[in-house]
């Protein structure tokens, strides 16, 4: 955290490592109040409903592509934000990959209009077939391609169907797209559908953006299991929009204090007579740091003195131990 030091003015800077070791410490909720009061400061001062994730998003995405101007910003994301409404407001700023539903209405562009045609111009062509009916038709033509990386794991052989089409819902806006089919050659699994609002990308490079998300699936599963996000409670959005980067920010501070821990031989993993683990798991590091946490509480040494009840040794770490996996 010495790193973050000239960022704060004093005070604000030792707010912040209180915060921040409690909301390490807190095994439940991260609530403000949570986090003081694992550190021992319940008495301490510090100085409403949330707006829907798909607007968050469009903020952040806009936020993003201003202070980037001159770079490629591709967003790869689940399909909770597969949002005509979304994709609309960003796509010529960011490129934008997800899922897409297989029974997405797809329709050709919109035909030009002809000299001396009257009414109102048309809003999208001729219908497609959904995503559902191209991966049951024979006809469909699919290409074998290999997938570097596929969800964490080693290259996997998959094959792809491709095409461009217009997403249309009526009242809405019309989104051209690159739609792409996957399916395991052999496979049982339903095929799977990915929209990408740039049509020029190559298939491949789409499926390769997405896979790529799978370390971000566990970074977001870790932090909502053992760091709390998703569980602090607050009423502005200005609360929200700052709480939650931070709480993701502590995955980090995780990270570079185990790694001090495992250079001095404090950082193992846990293991047991049924589950034997070749290297630290996130709750093994977060556990190690609890630990030294703890112990730079005072836990370290026992002091004399008629306030003072001695562990044994063996008894302590035990209790430390199933603290630090309280979460």
């Amino acid at each position: 955290m010495v790193a973050f030091r000239p960022l704060f003015d004093k005070r604000v800077f030792e707010r912040a490592l209180v915060l921040t070791a409690g909301a390490l410490l807190a095994v439940r909720t991260r609530t403000i109040t949570a986090a003081l009061r694992v550190t021992g400061r319940d008495d301490a001062r510090l100085g409403r409903g949330p707006a829907k994730p798909t607007d968050r998003a469009r903020q952040a995405l806009l936020q993003l592509a201003r202070w980037l101007p001159e770079r490629r910003v591709v967003v790869v994301a689940d399909s909770g934000f597969a949002a005509i409404d979304l994709l609309a407001a960003v796509r010529d700023r960011v490129t934008v990959v997800t899922r897409l539903r297989l029974d997405a209405a797809l329709y050709d562009p919109a035909p030009p209009r002809r000299p001396g045609q009257v009414g109102r111009p048309r809003k999208r062509g001729a219908r497609q077939p959904t995503l559902t009916v191209r991966a049951a038709h024979p006809a469909t033509a699919w290409m074998r391609v290999a997938v570097s990386r596929w969800y964490g794991q080693t290259e996997r052989v998959v094959e792809i169907a491709t095409g461009t089409a217009l997403w249309y819902h009526a009242g809405k806006l019309g989104i051209p797209l690159r739609w792409v089919l996957v399916r395991i050659p052999g496979s049982t699994e339903a095929p799977k559908g990915f929209l990408c609002t740039d049509v020029d990308v190559h298939p491949l490079t789409v499926v390769g953006w997405y896979v790529r998300r799978w370390s971000v699936e566990v970074t977001l599963a870790e932090v909502r299991r053992h760091l709390g996000v998703e569980t602090q409670r607050q009423w502005s959005d200005l609360a929200i929009t700052r709480t939650t980067p931070c709480l993701l920010g502590l995955f980090s501070v995780v990270a570079l204090a185990a790694d001090a821990l495992d250079r001095d031989g404090s950082l193992e993993a846990r293991q047991s007579a049924w589950y034997v683990k070749s290297s630290p798991s996130f709750s093994d590091t977060l556990a190690a740091v609890r630990v030294s946490l703890w112990q730079a509480q005072g836990l370290s040494m026992s002091r004399a003195g008629p306030g003072t009840v001695k562990i044994p040794e063996a008894v302590l770490w035990q209790l430390m131990s199933t603290l630090a996996y309280a979460a």
